[in-house]
């Protein structure tokens, strides 16, 4: 079935029969569903969508009805309902919206990657899909509205996309008519007018791409009361001066970890052309300069262009105001979901190694200058460990790695530089006419570097040419005879930025010297929480800050307000001169330490979702505040702060040196309160750097923890501790802080004792009573309105439901573990994924696994890839294609690591299991043998063990064994507490050996195996 929504609703079968949906509503109910193929709505956005503010009194019902008469037309199958609302089942490729906006994705990326062909060819294919307003007929429909809105402004992004690459082929001419009409339906889209303005200049008509330019400045300052965008001006300037290629600046973000740039590359053609050279045949390269020469920018764009951008393998990482270089690449490796598989090496190489992965990458070492000596050790360690990473590093000089090649970077050339100071003075002050002499005077007495030539032209705001460079040639004879022995060209920084510093008012210069505190971008808020004083009220902090970001000390980013790395060490130098440092500091981390301490219960409550986008944009400066406190020796901060911190790094963003922060604030000894030293004992001793502790260390860090009140004022240690009882034997001593647990009226921390009963359960093989624990706590923590552990606990709900064979329920778990949170999203489309594997839809499988795959690849985490990948493999194999599911087996042992990882990996003994379940299905029962050893070598407590005797089942069976492989299908048994009943494969194995044994015999063989002692199949199986 497919249904068109680029126009008015229309549906077809797959023989291509139309199919009639009559009725405003129900052809509304069937395109709200269409444009979330596949996924389940739920009903109450199935109401606000069509009936908006004002629905029914039974609303409920008359949706059911719209949905029975809905299955009437499109076929019984057609909608499908599940316990919390409707799903249309169609692949998201046979609704036209979902294909047109994949077309116009590739079409933009290969737009991105410089193939205008391919491009021109995927956004015609996109854009010939629509046969006029998005959703025409429904149009009254209370959803439509937004939805077709946004169709809409994806179809005029295609269109621009298209019209670029017709121009980079050349076909100015052929486009220009549907360009003109195209700019005057959207007169106040720029981009349109950008293209075609160059689309008249390349057909010869200046005058003409001069006149779009004056019109579209005038439309926009009477409607919109704005300047043209720095596009349109660069174009505008390119067709004066006769260029027929225009700078293109790239304002938004590519995939990868780069940030956007904000402005237009200048003038280093030779050394980006020379360091991309050098990229490709060496694995360090340098770029060496002065400050403010342009390294990093050079670094970005070389980066940017370089294949694995576009793969999402480079990272970079700024070494600026740190000491410790693998600190620093791990905080930028640090991100949601990045966490290293098999629990994470104690080295920090070898932290930063896992989690790059042995595919292709860059890594991009920027401010290397006051770390040289360590730079190049960590540099030189981690190449030896990664063959297949490039270290792009920027520095005033050279790191001193064998192999090194150097990009030298000086100022720039003279018409490079005019260039450069033309355009950024253009950009602040639109119209400006600049005479030759004084540009070419300030370009000179500032040495060409772009820094300062940017921070020169912001002045224009103000100034007029000739000011500025009489003030400059002030500011140059004031910093030679301050400092004569720098480096004049750090002179001329200096001078640059204390002569902007020199315009602000005592106003401005106490905000911006305080802000230096902020090492990260932040909110409004708490800059006025911070930075406000007696010289400095509240109310005056937002216009103060709108003035420092109109003078270019402050910039707008993502997340709030910050600072440029140069400017916020200047702000820091006159912070410590007006003696405000210390007091500044301690505001610093105590703001940070109350917002965590506000919102930790937060995180755990209804008002998770808002709690988390606060942690995750002030993440830096939390951390940031973390380190402060300790450097500073504030005990009390920085147990406040890791308190909270510590469940958002299990939960949500993996932090590499999370354990080193609980070990640094356990090294304040009794100045920690008994509760918090109680607590981080417990933290230590259940890090994944620990050493096994003795079953006397663990009875007293539980007592401990009782006794101090540390289990009830931090509830989030108390599944790790619970595990550590259990995992130490003392089940009594484990139950008896259950029971206390559950005596009091904290709802989460009684959830958190159901999760472990779950788990403990399915480890012990105590089946029903984890399956029933697992829903008790997936309730329990529903109510508690923390949708991060009620997802996961659901993967748990979900397994138990499948094992009985309760596909439905199984699939609703992990449904409803999608629509909680963003967080766990993949996990659980993947846990999906292999549940319609096992229901015999492998359809549904593959759909769930590209979805996944999108998602991974949007977060660009390497251990989401690897769950993509082995779920991808067992599909294969499923499906009969093993030498497919190897292939994939390979990709993904060789995305994992470059070099063979100990058996104690947990990977290792995946690829080792997954290589034998592919061997089983393909028959080979003799390599299956031969790999037994190996994979009887992998650690207990990284094997599934029940699936160890269903795959010992498979090969007995596959070598003439019946008798034996029925026994080991009931030591599966023995080990999970219940047969699989949910795998098509056991069950037909099942079948296939009763029919071969004969009943009676079967079950005899069978139950020899289920009655033997649980340690006995656990002792036999890794014997």
């Amino acid at each position: 079935m497919r249904v068109a929504v680029l126009g008015p609703i229309q549906v077809s079968a797959d023989d291509g029969t139309s199919i009639d949906v009559g009725g405003a509503r129900l052809r509304g109910l069937l395109a709200r569903l269409a444009l979330s193929a596949g996924q389940v709505v739920q009903a109450e956005s199935l109401v606000d969508a069509l009936w908006g503010e004002h629905p029914p009194a039974g609303a409920a019902k008359a949706l059911h009805a719209l949905v029975y008469r809905l299955r009437k037309a499109l076929g019984s199958v057609a909608v499908e309902s599940v316990a919390t609302g409707y799903r249309l089942r169609v692949r998201a490729e046979d609704v036209d919206a979902d294909r047109f906006e994949d077309l116009a994705a590739r079409g933009r990326r290969e737009l991105a990657a410089d193939q205008p062909d391919r491009a021109a060819a995927l956004l015609g294919e996109a854009l010939a899909l629509w046969r006029g307003p998005a959703l025409a007929d429904v149009l009254d429909a209370p959803f439509s509205g937004t939805a077709a809105a946004r169709l809409e402004e994806v179809r005029i992004a295609a269109a621009e996309d298209r019209f670029d690459a017709g121009l980079r082929l050349g076909h100015h001419t052929a486009i220009l008519a549907d360009l003109e009409a195209a700019s005057a339906e959207h007169p106040l889209r720029e981009r349109l007018a950008t293209l075609r303005m160059r689309a008249l200049h390349a057909a010869g008509r200046q005058a003409d791409a001069l006149g779009v330019f004056e019109q579209v400045r005038s439309t926009l300052a009477d409607q919109l009361g704005i300047d043209p965008s720095e596009e349109l001006r660069t174009t505008r300037l390119a067709v004066l001066r006769g260029e027929r290629e225009v700078p293109r600046a790239r304002a938004e973000a590519g995939p990868g970890r780069l940030p956007a740039p904000l402005t237009s590359f200048i003038g280093r053609d030779d050394e980006l052309e020379l360091l991309s050279r050098l990229l490709e045949t060496s694995r360090l390269v340098t770029v060496v300069g002065p400050g403010g020469a342009g390294k990093t920018r050079l670094a970005l764009e070389a980066a940017s262009r370089h294949r694995t951008h576009r793969r999402d393998r480079v990272w970079l990482v700024s070494l600026a105001g740190t000491d410790v270089v693998a600190e620093a690449v791990l905080g930028a490796l640090s991100s949601p979901g990045a966490r290293p598989v098999g629990g994470g090496p104690a080295e920090p190489v070898d932290q930063v190694a896992e989690l790059l992965g042995g595919a292709e990458a860059v890594l991009v070492l920027d401010n290397c200058e006051h770390l040289v000596a360590a730079a190049a050790e960590f540099t030189g360690r981690l190449l030896e460990r990664r063959p297949y990473l490039t270290v792009l590093a920027t520095s005033r000089e050279p790191l001193g790695v064998i192999g090194e090649a150097i990009c030298r970077l000086g100022p720039l050339p003279r018409p490079a530089a005019v260039r450069l100071f033309t355009d950024r003075a253009t950009a602040v002050r639109p119209g400006v006419v600049l005479d030759d002499a004084p540009v070419i005077d300030i370009v000179r007495r500032l040495d060409g570097l772009p820094l300062a030539l940017e921070l020169a032209a912001a002045r224009l705001r103000t100034m007029d040419a000739d000011q500025i460079a009489q003030r400059l040639d002030d500011r140059f004879r004031l910093l030679a005879s301050g400092n004569r022995s720098a480096q004049p060209r750090q002179r001329t920084m200096h001078a640059v930025i204390d002569w902007s510093w020199g315009l602000l008012t005592d106003e401005e210069k106490t905000l911006a010297r305080r802000l230096s505190v902020f090492p990260a971008s932040t909110g409004a808020a708490a800059i006025e929480a911070i930075c406000s004083g007696q010289a400095l009220p509240p109310g005056d902090i937002a216009y103060v800050l709108g003035s420092l970001v109109d003078k270019s000390i402050v910039e707008r980013a993502t997340g709030g307000y910050r600072m440029l790395e140069t400017i916020r060490a200047y702000a820091a130098g006159k912070l410590d001169v007006a003696g405000e440092r210390e007091t500044t500091r301690d505001r610093f981390t105590r703001h940070f330490a109350d917002l965590a301490e506000e919102h930790g219960p937060l995180l755990r409550s209804h008002e998770q979702e808002e709690s988390l986008r606060l942690f995750d944009t002030e993440y830096d400066n939390l951390v940031h505040a973390l380190r402060t406190a300790l450097d500073g020796h504030d005990a009390t901060t920085a147990a406040r702060l890791v308190a909270t911190l510590h469940w958002y790094w299990m939960m949500v963003r993996y932090e590499p040196r999370g354990e080193s922060f609980v070990a640094r604030v356990l090294e304040f000894g009794d100045e920690l309160p008994p509760d918090a030293r109680a607590a981080f004992e417990i933290l230590r001793a259940t890090g994944n750097d620990e050493p096994a502790v003795t079953l006397d260390r663990v009875r007293t860090l539980i007592e401990e923890g009782a006794r101090t009140g540390a289990l009830e004022r931090y509830p989030t240690l108390l599944v790790a501790t619970l595990f550590m009882g259990y995992g130490a034997g003392l089940d009594g001593l484990a139950e008896r802080e259950i029971a206390r647990t559950r005596s009091r009226s904290d709802s989460w921390a009684v959830a958190c004792t159901f999760f472990v009963e779950a788990i403990i359960g399915n480890h012990r093989g105590d089946w029903e009573a984890a399956a029933a624990a697992a829903e008790r706590a997936s309730h329990s923590f529903e109510e508690t309105g923390d949708r991060l552990s009620t997802a996961l606990v659901l993967t748990l709900v979900a397994q138990t439901r499948s094992v009985r064979g309760d596909h439905d329920g199984a699939i609703t778990a992990y449904e409803r573990g999608i629509a909680l949170t963003s967080h766990h999203g993949i996990t659980h489309r993947l846990g999906l994924a292999v549940e319609r594997m096992r229901t015999g839809d492998p359809a549904g499988a593959r759909r769930d696994i590209e979805i996944a795959e999108r998602v991974a690849g949007e977060r660009g985490q390497q251990p989401q890839r690897l769950e993509v990948m082995a779920t991808l493999m067992e599909l294969y194999r499923r499906s009969g294609e093993v030498e497919r599911a190897d292939r994939e087996l390979d990709r993904m042992e060789r995305a994992a690591f470059g070099s063979p990882l100990p058996p104690g990996n947990a990977i290792n003994g995946f690829v080792l299991t997954a290589r034998m379940a592919n061997l089983l299905t393909a028959g080979d029962a003799k390599r299956a043998r031969e790999l037994l050893p190996d994979i009887v070598r992998i650690p207990a407590a990284l094997r599934d063990l029940a699936l160890a005797a269903q795959q010992l089942a498979r090969l007995l069976w596959l070598e003439g064994d019946p008798g034996g492989a029925a026994t080991a299908l009931g030591m599966s048994q023995a080990i999970r507490g219940a047969f699989d009943h949910g795998d098509p494969e056991l069950r037909e194995l099942a079948a296939s050996l009763a029919e071969r044994l004969g009943p009676a015999e079967y079950d005899t063989a069978y139950r020899r195996g289920a009655r033997m002692p649980r340690q006995d199949v656990i002792d036999r199986l890794t014997e």
